[in-house]
């Protein structure tokens, strides 16, 4: 996934290490588990969730970069694609 999405922050009760700015990140499989996740209240799970996880599969045991492209199932959003490098 080229663009990321905002991770939303909690507050801990330790708070923030000083000069600690970091942001969190979303995993680049993060979209396609909510795809799974959507699938399991969309009507039988049986039939509606093994299309989803097969492309979260795929994501998780790709390499960065190579994430399957094919758009998602139940989540409104656009499929990933993949970044040419010119060398």
């Amino acid at each position: 996934m080229s663009e990321t999405r905002p991770v939303p922050r909690r507050e801990s009760p330790w708070g923030v290490p000083e000069g600690d700015h970091r942001e969190p990140k979303a995993h680049r499989c993060n979209d396609r588990a909510e795809d799974v996740i959507q699938a399991c209240f969309e009507g039988n799970p049986f039939k509606t969730v093994p299309g989803p996880f097969k492309l979260f599969w795929q994501c998780m045991r790709s390499k960065p970069g190579e994430e399957p492209t094919q758009p998602f199932y139940y989540l409104d959003l656009e499929p990933p694609k993949r970044e040419v490098k010119l060398e």
